[in-house]
């Protein structure tokens, strides 16, 4: 059974990803993401609240509050990874622009190539980051299965319509499941940072990433969101890689996991919200605005 359980995280990540992906290039067209990114004050607050305002916050934040190394290593690599592979699915969870979500994440995940072998050995002693480890997911489970959608949308359109909807379920059942056995795997862990008061430096820095997010993520509420919760989303899949070849203590491995879980649960919590709570902050302007 414990030999399983690895198989089927895998299998669940890969099909998430991929299916997300693949639906994101059935619905969208090239243009529709590409025009977002056409806004260079939105594209220059994405780049500075993923790459200096949140791992400067986690840095400064790491200064003044007393935990293990191991632990700030795994919470520094985690402020570094920006451009989470699940932002299409998030877009689509808190109802905001899924072309902006997938331009999003492409910049943040190309800036992440580049960033990192930069970024951390200057922060954190001793760790390599090889550039072609972290673009190859990149390129195999998201590029290639986003062209293939783009294609077949632009050549088959009725075709694409009829087969996205499988492909988005399929999203779903991977994001379920993945979650699940994540949850399973590491209770015992989460339990420990509950106890130690790890979990509560974790909020924060979830807490502060939407935030600042959310607020520079103008010029709509749907771009808003997107921002929010890709900033507060960091890219699991890069931190992971890089935990796993670089640190020896295992703690670091678990820190990027749970704090990767927290972030999960915590913006798709946040996210059936946001909806209602924008609703209502639009009501009260226009009973202004009346008044």
């Amino acid at each position: 059974m414990n030999e399983i359980i690895p198989i089927l995280d895998k299998i669940a990540f890969l099909a998430f990803v991929v299916a997300t992906m693949f639906g994101t290039g059935l619905k969208l067209t090239v243009q529709q993401i590409w025009q977002p990114l056409c806004n260079v004050r939105l594209v220059i607050f994405s780049l500075l609240t993923n790459f200096v305002l949140v791992p400067l916050f986690v840095y400064l934040l790491l200064q003044v509050i007393p935990l293990t190394e191991p632990v700030k290593d795994g919470l520094i690599v985690m402020a570094l990874a920006s451009g989470p592979p699940a932002l299409p699915k998030l877009a689509q969870i808190v109802k905001g622009n899924l072309a902006f979500s997938t331009g999003l994440m492409m910049l943040l995940m190309f800036g992440t190539v580049f960033y990192m072998p930069l970024v951390l050995p200057l922060v954190l002693q001793g760790v390599q980051v090889n550039s072609w480890d972290i673009a190859k997911p990149l390129i195999f489970m998201m590029l290639i299965p986003l062209g293939i959608g783009l294609l077949i949308k632009a050549k088959y359109e009725a075709f694409a319509i009829n087969i996205l909807p499988i492909a988005f379920k399929i999203s779903s059942f991977g994001l379920i499941l993945g979650l699940a056995i994540r949850l399973i795997v590491h209770f015992n862990e989460i339990i420990i940072l509950l106890k130690t008061g790890v979990i509560f430096v974790c909020a924060i820095f979830i807490v502060f990433s939407f935030t600042v997010g959310y607020l520079l993520g103008g010029p709509g509420i749907d771009t808003q969101r997107v921002l929010g919760v890709g900033t507060a989303q960091r890219n699991f899949a890069a931190a992971l890689l890089i935990g796993t070849s670089n640190f020896d203590e295992p703690n670091v491995v678990s820190i990027i996991m749970v704090t990767s879980l927290l972030m999960m649960v915590i913006v798709m919590i946040l996210g059936q919200k946001l909806p209602e709570l924008d609703q209502v902050q639009t009501q009260e302007v226009e009973q202004v605005e009346i008044s």
